[in-house]
């Protein structure tokens, strides 16, 4: 294709500005922080659905569920659709999807209206951070692209943080259920104004510049599902039980926070805030320790070892709150640090995609599941500010999981440490693998 100012296209065309490459790279994160804000902005009135809306904790927890059984729906067809209309459009669609969703949470009080609105967000959210990917490695491959990540996933979750800080900054919103649900929505439209002007700057950028290849999107092909070892289901188990032993905990953790330990809704969230912010700071700080000194398998069982038992601890107050939080919050920094970049270690490239995916899609499963059941829980414990003990079951569910994480996390390190080891715990930066 001949250049726009050399016709006879003889001249390779620049690249981007590093500032051009970074402002994408904001406007684009926009849309993620909004996507954040709108999939955490339950979770600091669920009380308040129960007591004005009259939902279970049931209902509560299928909002989340119906978000997972779309996730693993459209994991299935997003990567195949993202490649063949593009990531500018892709973005669009999908970050107009999210948008509509905040927006149809406040339509109807009835439960199956804001599950449907929840499955609604589910479409759109998870292809959207699919897209995105792809999108920063057309513009960063090559150059910065680890940071690059590292930058668009913390600007996402200044999204959760925002959330859980709502009740003190928008502590007027407060009141009742709905008007938090009204500033989600307002900032909801981050996700569509956000993909719209990375379309108008890639656009302009097509007409002046060289960009790279779209990044390839994590795709399921189910034939090289039986050319996976040990490692990898392994690690894939470890996925799923420790994901589903910290999201579904988040959607009833505010709740949880007022009703047993007697909290305000302003400290419930500042607490709650915690877990992302500790993740935005230590995880590319544990990052950058394995990669120094290898011992990934062992980190991890060390993550799984201080997940364990914390809600068994915060379930019968054996310890200060922020003993608990704070070695959630460690575990929650460095296992997902570690974890999905050794996929890439036990993996070969060619199947990388399908990797990732299984990852990703198991995971969603599970949360799902367990949104539900501990919602069920809930209400089998009659949990609420008149009886604390109610969240007891809940919390064992949680803290049982954290063992079986822990489990598949031995089991892991044990492989790694034998002949079929793939160097998870050898393989440093700078040196040579031991095995």
């Amino acid at each position: 294709m001949s250049d726009a100012t050399n016709p006879a296209g003889t001249e390779a065309r620049p690249q981007p500005s590093t500032f051009y490459r970074w402002a994408v790279l904001v406007i684009i994160s926009l849309a993620m922080f909004g996507n954040y804000y709108i999939y955490d902005s339950i979770n600091p009135v669920t009380d308040l659905m129960k007591a004005q809306l009259g939902f279970t904790d049931a209902v509560i927890g299928q909002l989340n569920t119906s978000y997972s059984i779309a996730a693993v729906l459209v994991l299935l067809v997003g990567g195949v659709l993202i490649d063949r209309l593009g990531t500018t459009r892709t973005t669009v669609l999908f970050g107009a999807l999210c948008t509509v969703s905040g927006v149809t949470m406040l339509l109807s009080t009835e439960p199956w209206v804001m599950i449907g609105s929840r499955f609604l967000l589910g479409v759109g959210a998870e292809p959207l951070i699919v897209a995105i990917t792809a999108a920063l490695a057309k513009w960063f491959k090559g150059k910065e692209l680890s940071f690059a990540f590292g930058i668009n996933l913390t600007i996402a979750r200044l999204g959760q943080v925002a959330v859980d800080w709502s009740p003190t900054w928008a502590k007027w919103a407060y009141d009742g259920w709905r008007t938090p649900l009204v500033l989600a929505a307002v900032l909801g439209s981050l996700c569509t104004l956000g993909a719209l002007a990375y379309w108008a700057l890639e656009s302009r950028a097509l007409k002046r510049y060289s960009l790279g290849e779209e990044g390839e999107t994590d795709r399921l092909v189910v034939k090289d599902l039986f050319r996976f070892d040990a490692s990898f289901w392994y690690c894939v188990a470890l996925c799923v039980t420790f994901y589903s032993a910290i999201f579904p905990f988040r959607t009833f953790s505010i709740k949880f926070f007022i009703e047993s330990y007697g909290l305000t809704r302003e400290m419930a969230g500042q607490i709650n805030s915690s877990l992302p912010v500790a993740a935005m700071v230590a995880t590319p700080l544990f990052g950058l320790l394995v990669d120094r000194i290898g011992r990934r398998a062992s980190l991890m069982f060390l993550g799984a070892f201080l997940l364990m038992p914390v809600y068994v601890i915060m379930a019968y107050h054996a310890l200060p709150l922020w003993i608990p939080i704070a070695m959630m919050g460690v575990a929650f920094s460095l296992v997902p640090a570690i974890m999905w970049p050794s996929v890439a270690y036990i993996v070969e490239q060619k199947r990388l995609g399908t990797g990732l995916a299984v990852m990703t899609l198991v995971q969603q499963v599970g949360v799902a599941g367990l949104n539900t059941v501990v919602g069920y829980a809930n209400d089998l414990g009659h949990a609420g500010p008149a009886n604390p003990a109610g969240y007891v079951p809940g919390m064992w569910l949680f803290s049982g999981l954290g063992f079986v994480a822990l489990l598949f996390a031995f089991l892991l390190w044990k492989v790694e440490k034998g002949p079929r080891a793939h160097g998870l715990e050898t393989i440093r930066v700078g040196a040579k693998a031991e095995g």
